[in-house]
């Protein structure tokens, strides 16, 4: 056991590592690749430090390409020390909120707004008497709230004039003991939801921190701004030349970082499995329910996954994108590829997951022929931006393939695409998970009705015979 926990340890750290410094050259890469000066990237970055980040803030937009994949190498960093912490013992899921710090870090999480919930986090471990470098994972995992502390240092109304200046930006002391009271109001509050949301969808849905964190989300917007009368503005509206200009050829660089990234798995992960494929057959046949690969398959066959399933959401992406009117590779888009890996060594693979994929299709498929017999103009396509961030997070609902077939892969995709637009109003969009809570409430609807009539086909069924 003291050897498979510290084969984990190793797997997890080697992932944090490469992905973060796969982001700190990708941001000196693109630097040179839209020709922006060490200075003009500081100055982006500290932007996106002092700036509200409400979904779907653009990073690319609002900071540039460059200063965006800076913050994610930094904030990758910064998690991926955390996990030297000595003594600290990784479960899987340490890998998860890895991979959401990092993917948020193009459209709402940066370097600022991540410490004020991990802060609070950190009270709360000693409050319990709970080891902080135990608890990595839930510590990254309340990053998700990042939004409401930006939002509450650089815009939210305060009492009285007091302000006073912090990186050229106007700060409210006030600002500063809301963000305390909050974060630590979040970090005592998230743990004890997460249990009962995992109870409430039986583990169907993989990004189990969305549905708690979008129902807790959703009370602290109806107490900051609803009950207290503030009216949220939403992202920042800014002009950037320099997006405009090459924004269109991020998908090229996108497209060789993720190629690159997945090939560099794919190839190390065959080398560690004995320069075989061999178990990888195993792990597609897995349900991905309730699944731990790092513990079933080893190393060799989970990083074979993240390379392989990098590699078909990569394809999938490009060729909405490509095929279809929308958005392009906004920083979003390059961050929900990093969303849709959260849980390739825990449930999500290829086969579990293209169900998924076509059930997004499907209701894409529906809608416009709706609108071409009722003489409407199709009002989404498959690469509108919310409609590809809510299928990153709608691949959690694998494990329904998995258990009742490729054709309830669909339906829960198809489910999961009508609602992803709609929740994020529940929270003001302050809450990064939005698409786990879709992916939450999505099985909260489909579950019971799978085992009822699957209960009463098989009663039925039984009786015919």
């Amino acid at each position: 056991m003291t050897d498979l926990r510290h084969d984990i340890n190793m797997i997890i750290r080697r992932v944090c590592i490469l992905f973060t410094v796969s982001l700190l050259l990708a941001a000196w890469a693109a630097a040179n690749y839209t020709g922006e000066t060490a200075g003009e990237v500081w100055k982006h970055f500290t932007t996106l430090l002092t700036s509200p980040s409400p979904l779907v803030t653009d990073y690319f937009r609002l900071g540039s390409l460059a200063a965006a994949l800076l913050n994610a190498g930094l904030c990758g960093l910064c998690c991926t020390l955390l996990t030297f912490l000595p003594g600290a013992e990784h479960r899987p899921s340490v890998w998860a909120g890895f991979f959401l710090v990092i993917a948020h870090c193009f459209y709402g999480l940066d370097l600022l707004n991540m410490w004020p919930p991990i802060l609070g986090f950190l009270v709360y471990c000693k409050f319990h008497r709970l080891r902080f470098r135990d608890n990595l994972d839930w510590a990254m995992f309340i990053t998700s709230f990042s939004p409401f502390f930006s939002e509450i240092l650089f815009r939210y109304p305060m009492p009285y004039d007091l302000d006073f200046r912090i990186l050229g930006i106007d700060i409210h002391p006030f600002s500063i003991l809301l963000c305390m009271v909050v974060a630590i109001f979040v970090a005592c509050t998230l743990p004890a939801m997460m249990p009962g949301a995992a109870k409430l969808h039986q583990g169907y849905n993989l990004y189990n921190g969305g549905l708690a964190t979008g129902l807790l989300g959703l009370f602290l917007y109806a107490f900051l701004f609803k009950t207290m009368g503030v009216t949220p503005q939403g992202p920042l509206e800014v002009s950037n030349p320099v997006y405009e200009a090459h924004g269109e050829s991020y998908l090229t660089f996108a497209t060789c970082f993720y190629l690159i990234l997945s090939l560099i798995c794919v190839i190390y992960g065959w080398y560690l499995n004995g320069k075989t494929f061999h178990g990888y057959g195993a792990l597609l046949k897995d349900s991905g329910h309730k699944a731990n690969f790092l513990h079933d398959y080893g190393a060799g066959p989970v990083w074979i996954n993240l390379g392989l399933y990098m590699l078909m959401m990569l394809a999938y992406f490009d060729i909405v994108i490509l095929v279809t009117d929308g958005a392009g590779f906004t920083g979003a888009t390059f961050g929900i590829i990093l969303a849709s890996m959260t849980f390739a060594a825990g449930g999500q693979h290829p086969r579990n997951v293209w169900p998924i994929l076509l059930g997004y299709a499907a209701l894409s498929g529906l809608v416009w022929l709706l609108c071409l017999v009722g003489g409407r103009e199709v009002p989404w396509t498959l690469s509108t931006q919310g409609y590809m961030n809510g299928l990153a997070f709608a691949t959690g609902l694998c494990p329904f393939t998995g258990k009742f077939g490729w054709k309830i892969g669909v339906l829960a995709g198809f489910m999961s695409a009508v609602m992803c637009t709609t929740t994020s109003a529940m929270h003001g969009g302050f809450v990064l998970y939005n698409g786990g809570l879709t992916a939450g409430i999505t099985a909260l609807l489909l579950l019971p009705m799978l085992e009822t009539y699957k209960l009463h086909s098989e009663k039925w069924g039984r009786g015919r015979h």
